[in-house]
């Protein structure tokens, strides 16, 4: 597993906001120095300067855009010019979108992909092998409980978080006796702007129950350090995940549409 948290180095995507900016809250906390990337800049400066006043935390941004096939790679050189080796990485960028299909911006689809597939894909196969060799190191890769299910008119998006949870699943199998844990974490609704992003009707957020960004944060982090392949954060959410196993596909889905279906 990790080697120990404190003056290694965790390198978080989508850590401007949300629970990439929580994971670098804990995370400093814990004595880690940080390698911050996300497309927005100012932000992450800001969390600099308060986790530096709050812990002397060392702490590197990167202003990246992951839409670009060539980030990830271009990503990788400039930590490793800084000479900066990463203990933990978190894939949290990511995004959801929501639509019917007459509508669909097909742009934003492949964009989607993209992000929350291909790039996480090559960062974790980048990290991977060096991780290995040292014989410590940890992956964690942010998933959804949508993994477990498909979702009417957020279709690219439930499929990419059930990618995101095989594909970490079975690296950790692989990882697991090497001393390198890889974690897939599956949280529900969450407190954050990823709503507003998705194109979800005004005011879904408060209608419906949703964890805090701390609270899932703390839960992955524990999940890591039990070497655990996968977490769901909060027990609802886990129940639910094991209930749609149980009922038929079709009847699962048709059930989602009552809650995603865009307004007019």
């Amino acid at each position: 597993m990790l080697q120990a948290y404190a003056d290694h180095w965790a390198l978080i995507t989508g850590a401007s906001s949300g629970i990439g900016a929580e994971f670098a809250r804990q995370l400093a906390a814990r004595g880690m120095h940080l390698i911050l990337v996300a497309r927005r800049e100012e932000p992450m400066k800001a969390l600099a300067q308060e986790l530096f006043t709050a812990h002397g935390t060392k702490t590197e941004v990167i202003s990246v855009d992951l839409n670009d096939p060539q980030s990830p790679a271009r990503l990788m050189a400039e930590v490793e010019s800084r000479g900066r080796t990463v203990e933990l990485l978190i894939n949290n960028a990511g995004f959801g979108y929501i639509s019917e299909i007459e509508t669909v911006n097909l742009n934003r689809v492949l964009e989607l992909i993209q992000v929350n597939i291909a790039a996480l894909t090559e960062l974790t196969y980048r990290v991977l092998p060096g991780m290995l060799q040292r014989g410590h190191g940890g992956v964690i890769n942010v998933s959804s409980v949508a993994a477990f299910q498909p979702v009417a008119y957020m279709g690219a998006y439930s499929a990419s978080k059930s990618y995101v949870l095989h594909f970490t699943e079975s690296l950790w199998a692989e990882a697991r006796e090497k001393g390198v844990t890889v974690l897939a974490l599956c949280p529900g609704t969450t407190r954050t702007d990823f709503f507003d992003i998705s194109g979800a009707a005004p005011g879904w957020l408060e209608k419906n129950s949703s964890q805090d960004v701390a609270t899932v944060v703390r839960t992955a982090i524990k999940a890591l350090e039990k070497k655990r392949s996968y977490i769901v954060s909060g027990w609802k959410n886990y129940i639910l995940s094991l209930l749609v196993r149980l009922a038929m596909r079709s009847t699962v889905v048709k059930e989602s549409m009552k809650y995603f279906r865009p307004e007019k």
